[in-house]
Parts: structure tokens; C-alpha cells; sequence
């Protein structure tokens, strides 16, 4: 299976010069700057994942994407997720498959059922309902994805006939983002949707299970054998002391702050050592650390695909443009010799 290797992002706000935040307009407009230049330096993928929160305000990435994909020809352009379980599966096939057209075939998208839950209240839907939401509607995006007039019916949305959904295209990559439920990694494996693991603590080796689970689940459905990918956060730049120091304070505050909401226990020093160490799940350092890393957490996990997410709320925009260079001109490069 090919070997590929992306960027996802989440937009986070940047800071200037002196410190300040940029607008959400500058910031949308830089994440159009990185996307380019992840083509410039030869990457596969460059995702966007959606978020609605002041500090992360990218709640629109197709018409991102769809703005790199005017200024591009070779890399593939998708979601990092999208959060299907409060959006319309047909409205989600329909920007999707627009950006296929306007990116001449080189859109994906990856679907989730939502770890950040802000959308769920933004658009009038129950977190209650979230099991049944995601489940529904991944059913409807895979009836359509078939492609042909769509009959389904369920609990979630209006029922169809016989409908036409457009405009047609190529079918597109589709995967399935997991963070720690079996559940969902079936699920991917009954649809035959690629698997992506998102792995943002503790050591990755504990999801093994979950890609020889997809690699069963695969075999049991009668699918041909698909793609297991990664996404974790990680910082690029010339030496390990430099990566560390720039991404710890951002990574502090981040956390920090999304531990009132989900549980997360604050980082600490010595935590934090550990998570950018050979048995963490932050990929931080000089090109040659985290090609290792990455190079070894590949080989455990049976993945093709490494996803690198890049930034983090606080880090300058120019700081960003440097991970993106070294990760595309010296950190892939290196993880291709140690697979090969």
C-alpha cells in the first residue's frame, strides 16, 4: 500500500510580531499561504478540521480548501474532521464533491462524530442524540457517496426517494476519524471507509488493537484491505531544545484551558517530556526526532498515512511556515528511507 504523508491543521488564531492575535480574516488567509506551501514542499495531504470557537474559527474548510486548490495541482485537499454528526450528510456530499470538481479529483474527507462538541448546540442538535446522529447519518453519506438516485430513511433528517444528489463526481476518498472507540472502528471497516486513528496522549502503541480490529472487521465485511492512517499534534524545527521550548507554553495554555471542559489533567514539566519523547504522542523536535518517531509509531500501528497536526493557538505564523519546510524537505524524506 502507498505511503503517504499530510498536514492537518485547525486554524488556530496566530499571533503577530508583538504578540497581539490576528484577525480571524488574516488567519484564514495565512492557512491559505501554509496550504500552498505544503504542495510547494511535496506533500500528499493537507486537511483542515472544523471547529467554531474564537480561537479555532475554521467552521467553513471546504472554501478554504476550495482557495488552495485554485492556487495548487498535486496535493490532496480534505477535512481533519468533519463533524457529521451535526451537519446534512446531503450538504456534506455536495461541498465535497464540488471541491473534487474545482481540485480536478484531489478532494477527501474525513468524518467524525465530533471530540469538540461546539457545533452540536450552534446548530440546534441534542448531545443526547449523538450515537444515533453519527450512525444515521454515516449510513446516508455512504448511500450517496454509491452514487445514482438515493432512497433512505431514518430518524435524523427528512426522508428520500429516489433522489438525485449533486453535482456527481468521482467517488473520493473517504475515512472514518476514531479516538478510542471500538465501535467506530467496525463501523469505518462496515462501510469500507479508510480508518484514521487520532492519537493526541499517551503512548500510540495502544492503539495497535484498533488496526488489527479494522484489518478483521475489513476481512469480515468482504472489503479489500484499506488504508489506516495517523493524526497527532507534533512541532518541527531545527533542534529538539528549540522545538520544545516554542511549543510548550502554547501547548500549556491550550490544554489547560480544554481540561475545565473535557477532564484533561494540566501538563506538567515532566508530562510533557514524556510526550515528546520516544513513547509519547507529541511529535516534537529536530527533523531527525520526529522522523524516528514517526518511522517506528507507523511501523507498530501498520499505518501508510502520517498526518502531522500542525500549530497550535499562540504560534506565530512564520514559526508554522518553518514546520511545514522542514516536515515536507527533510522530515518525510528521512521517514521514507528508515521504511524503506
Amino acid at each position: 500500500m502507498t505511503t503517504t504523508f499530510g498536514l492537518d491543521t485547525f486554524g488556530d488564531v496566530t499571533l503577530d510580531a508583538t504578540g497581539t492575535p490576528l484577525s480571524h480574516a488574516q488567519t484564514i488567509r495565512n492557512l491559505v499561504e501554509q496550504g500552498v506551501l505544503a504542495d510547494q514542499v511535496g506533500l500528499d495531504f493537507f486537511g483542515i478540521g472544523e471547529h467554531h470557537t474564537p480561537d479555532m474559527p475554521l467552521s467553513a474548510a471546504d472554501v478554504v480548501l476550495a482557495a488552495i486548490a485554485a492556487r495548487t495541482s498535486r496535493i490532496r485537499l480534505g477535512s481533519a474532521v468533519t463533524v457529521l454528526s451535526s451537519d446534512d450528510p446531503v450538504r456534506v456530499f455536495q461541498r465535497f464533491s464540488t471541491l473534487n470538481a474545482v481540485s480536478d479529483g484531489r478532494a477527501e474527507i474525513i468524518l467524525g462524530r465530533g471530540s469538540s462538541v461546539d457545533s452540536f448546540p450552534l446548530f440546534g442538535y441534542d448531545l443526547a442524540d449523538y450515537e444515533d446522529l453519527f450512525e444515521e447519518k454515516t449510513h446516508l453519506f455512504a448511500e450517496i457517496l454509491k452514487g445514482g438516485p438515493v432512497t433512505w430513511q431514518g430518524k435524523t433528517r427528512a426522508a428520500l426517494h429516489e433522489q438525485d444528489v449533486v453535482p456527481f463526481s468521482e467517488p473520493f476518498p473517504t475515512w472514518i476519524g476514531v479516538g478510542g472507540s471500538p465501535q467506530s472502528v467496525v463501523r469505518a471497516a462496515s462501510y469500507g471507509f479508510s480508518l484514521m486513528l487520532a492519537i493526541i496522549g499517551g503512548h500510540p502503541s495502544r492503539f495497535a488493537p484498533f488496526s488489527e480490529l479494522y484489518r478483521h472487521a475489513l476481512e469480515k465485511f468482504g472489503h479489500a484491505p484499506k488504508p489506516i492512517g495517523i493524526h497527532s499534534p507534533g512541532h518541527v524545527a531545527e533542534t529538539d531544545e528549540q522545538a520544545r521550548e516554542e511549543f510548550w507554553p502554547h501547548y500549556l495554555d491550550l490544554i489547560g484551558r480544554l481540561g475545565k471542559s473535557r477532564g484533561f489533567a494540566t501538563p506538567t514539566p515532566e508530562s510533557y517530556a514524556h510526550e515528546v519523547g520516544p513513547h509519547g504522542a507529541l511529535f516534537v523536535g529536530s527533523p531527525e526526532t520526529v522522523a524516528a518517531k514517526m518511522a517506528s509509531t507507523m511501523t507498530t500501528l501498520g499505518a501508510s498515512r502520517f498526518d502531522l497536526k500542525y500549530g497550535i493557538g499562540g504560534l506565530p505564523h512564520e514559526s508554522l511556515l518553518r514546520t511545514i519546510e522542514l516536515y515536507g524537505t527533510r522530515v518525510v524524506p528521512r521517514v521514507r528511507d528508515l521504511l524503506a
